[in-house]
């Protein structure tokens, strides 16, 4: 009996399938045209990747066991910063960052030099030192005018009676030598605002941001490392609950407008300095996505709508679109905002402008939970983008309604491990909403609590857990952050041709 078998039919038939499954995928559904190096720089990075899995990934490390290639980010770190596809993808133009809220996009060493900085901020813990270790023993920050600076020297002396303000200048110098001294101290503090892998909850660091000297600073910095990283445009939330900012002189009375007056002069500065450089498309400017939480009740959302407004009306080059934050499954459900975000909408053709939704939901592992079912509330909402949406492959309906209205999801890889709604990327939802052509923009959300500072660690992640994700397909996530920005059509075709240059020079310089 012959054992002669024809398999020329069997693998047409089955390329061509692998094909239309993956038809979807944006990187195939463009009409761009691949250049003939951006072809040879994704063989390359594939090569490099593949070798890396066996060799760099394989080794033994006494403090990580059974490392992977997108494995727990915070575990894993230290090893993906040894490979080659990092060194790479750190000089990758990233487009645009589309979720990361301001409070948590600082390198936190850095806000601690700029609070060092300021003579009125003072901290406080809740517990004296010697009867709970430092890690759970937590700082809180705030600076207070001239007449009420604390004459206290340590925080560690046994008279500190836990709750009394004490400067930090004044802790850090006197901070016991047993703890390690000044660096003991900057140690204890960096940590309150990072989290580690055993951690599941992070202190903010609000207290040293909402100071006037320290916020217009903070901004610039976190301008300038976004652009160090490739990232060229920015639409930042920033939570508005607090109604006044403290001023240099320890006075909490900087009204919102001054906060977007900063901005709007730290973005001006920061694009006149990559003008000076003669880079003016590396930083096309930056807006503002106008946020506030979800403990507030539905009357106390009137107020910051209303605010929104006016804010929109004076600034209207800042205000990109309105959101509600917070913890999904323990707070307020967007049903429970229905009349105000609906009388919202009224509002806007009243007074003549335009703020889009751009709604958290689905930052959940339930299925048919409150949170979970805020997907369905942002959509008929309207929301332009959906912030996180880990829920939204439970539903097939509402992706096919993302893919087809162009509603693109925001997707923070090393938040959701973080944040543990997954242990691992290859255990993500992402490659769902890639192979079913739902628009992606990868963002950082709160890269300083995790130490994943711009965008090449959620790209790294994101690279190399998947074998059908190649660099082609990073671009087409970078073009597509761009795409489903805020920015006009004008503003867009700008940043748009910039990346297109920029990518150019990328893929040509990994192939040679």
């Amino acid at each position: 009996m012959s054992t002669d078998i024809d398999l020329s039919d069997y693998q047409t038939r089955r390329a061509s399938l692998i094909d239309e499954d993956r038809s979807l995928r944006r990187e195939f559904i463009s009409s761009r045209l691949r250049s003939a190096k951006e072809i040879e720089a994704d063989k390359i990075v594939r090569k490099i990747r593949a070798l890396e899995a066996e060799t760099i990934w394989q080794q033994d490390y006494p403090s990580i066991p059974h490392p992977f290639p997108g494995m727990e980010f915070l575990t894993g770190k230290s090893i993906i910063m040894r490979t080659k596809i990092f060194e790479i993808l750190s000089k990758m133009p990233k487009g645009a960052l589309l979720h990361a809220h301001l409070d948590a996009t600082v390198n936190a060493e850095f806000l601690l030099e700029l609070a060092l900085k300021q003579p009125g901020i003072h901290l406080r813990v809740n517990k004296p030192f010697v009867a709970s270790p430092l890690s759970e023993n937590l700082p809180e920050f705030r600076i207070l005018p001239e007449t009420q600076f604390s004459n206290l020297l340590s925080l560690a002396d046994v008279s500190y009676t836990p709750g009394s303000w004490i400067s930090l200048q004044n802790a850090r110098k006197s901070f016991p030598t047993h703890l390690g001294g000044q660096d003991g101290f900057d140690s204890w503090v960096v940590g309150s605002m990072t989290i580690n892998p055993a951690e599941a909850t992070f202190l903010t660091s609000t207290g040293l941001i909402r100071v006037e000297p320290i916020f217009s600073e903070y901004i610039r910095e976190f301008f300038r490392s976004s652009i160090r990283d490739g990232i060229s445009y920015i639409e930042a939330r920033i939570n508005f609950l607090f109604k006044n900012m403290y001023g240099a002189d320890g006075q909490e009375n900087i009204p919102h407008r001054e906060w977007l007056v900063m901005f709007d002069r730290i973005m001006n500065e920061t694009k006149a300095e990559m003008e000076a450089q003669g880079r003016p498309d590396d930083f096309i400017g930056a807006r503002i996505i106008y946020s506030t939480i979800r403990f507030i009740t539905s009357e106390e959302l009137e107020w910051y709508l209303e605010d929104c407004i006016a804010l929109k009306k004076e600034f209207p080059h800042l205000i990109a679109g309105f959101d509600l934050v917070g913890h999904e499954d323990s707070l307020h459900p967007l049903i429970y905002y229905i009349k105000p975000l609906l009388r919202f909408r009224e509002r806007q053709r009243e007074e003549g402008v335009d703020i889009p939704f751009i709604f958290h939901a689905g930052e959940t592992l339930g299925d048919g939970t409150q949170a979970d079912i805020n997907l369905y509330d942002a959509i008929l909402l309207g929301t332009k983008r959906i912030g996180h949406g880990y829920s939204l492959i439970k539903h097939p309906k509402l992706m096919e309604t993302c893919r087809l209205m162009g509603i693109a999801v925001e997707v923070c890889p090393i938040s959701g491990c973080g944040q543990r709604l997954t242990s691992s990327m290859p255990m993500h939802p992402l490659p769902v909403l890639l192979n079913t052509g739902v628009p992606v923009a990868l963002c950082s959300d709160d890269p300083a609590v995790f130490g994943n500072m711009g965008l090449t660690f959620d790209y790294y992640q994101v690279l190399v857990a998947s074998e059908i994700t190649g660099l082609s397909t990073l671009g087409a996530l970078a073009r597509d952050s761009i795409e489903f920005s805020t920015l006009g059509e004008e503003e867009k075709k700008r940043a748009l041709a910039g990346f297109e240059r920029r990518w150019e020079t990328f893929v040509g310089d990994i192939v040679e």
